[in-house]
């Protein structure tokens, strides 16, 4: 049986904020386990709806609106990859409305980006191939997860926003800003996480001035699907943690 995490009847709000080419099915395990004593919210980015030029304060706004939208009070955010970047624009923006910073395989600083060109779109064994170097744990890859990101890379619209976005999230360095994020941030890495090595998490507990770094070995970029276990229990003991 799971342990309680709270002994309040009141939920506390985690917010969910999936990656580039993430959805909401990579956060299932996270869900199960907390969604018993915590009230979950997992919104999907709208990626493909962008029409503005800064698409990352575009993404921060709607985060912001869905925030206002559901009446969601000082949540705990957790960002994989692009989501953690958002989490991190969202916090430097609006300090005092976020408990808890837990940033996973963030960028930021950093990132060797699955999508910022699509060259051979049309090659099914490439784009396995690419979508293979994010992960360690190689089990955890399904074929409709290939499938959805190769249908992707072959809708040109979407390839074209999901292209600006990640060169945007790349371009974009918030090393200077990290030391007015004075939320308590937890950092959750994979060690052979390819995209956002090591050496990014690490410089990200240098310059934020509250955060510890949980490295997890055996695990790429997205450790919540990876190594779910550790994931979850690194999760539980830092929200507990006053």
């Amino acid at each position: 049986m799971k342990e309680s995490i709270l002994s309040n009847p009141i939920k506390e709000p985690i917010i969910l904020l999936h990656g580039l080419f993430g959805s909401l099915s990579n956060w299932s395990n996270v869900v199960d386990y907390f969604s018993n004593d915590f009230e979950i919210f997992t919104p999907v980015l709208p990626l493909y709806e962008l029409s503005f030029k800064e698409k990352l304060k575009s993404l921060t706004q709607f985060l912001h609106q869905y925030i206002k939208e559901n009446k969601i009070h000082n949540p705990i955010l957790i960002g994989n990859s692009l989501g953690g970047h958002v989490a991190l624009l969202y916090s430097l923006k609006y300090p005092e409305n976020v408990k808890k910073l837990i940033l996973v395989g963030s960028s930021g600083l950093y990132e060797n980006d699955l999508g910022s060109s699509f060259v051979r779109v049309r090659d099914y064994k490439f784009i396995q191939s690419k979508v293979e170097e994010v992960f360690d744990v190689k089990e955890v890859i399904s074929n409709e997860l290939i499938e959805e990101v190769y249908q992707t890379a072959n809708t040109p619209s979407k390839a074209v926003s999901l292209i600006k976005i990640a060169r945007e999230a790349k371009k974009q360095n918030l090393r200077e800003e990290l030391k007015n994020i004075k939320t308590p941030s937890l950092l959750i890495w994979g060690m052979q996480d390819r995209v956002t090595p090591p050496s990014v998490a690490k410089e990200f507990e240098q310059f934020l001035p509250d955060a510890r770094l949980r490295m997890i070995d055996n695990c790429g970029h997205v450790p919540m699907m990876e190594q779910p276990v550790l994931f979850n229990q690194y999760v539980n003991e830092f929200i507990k943690a006053s």
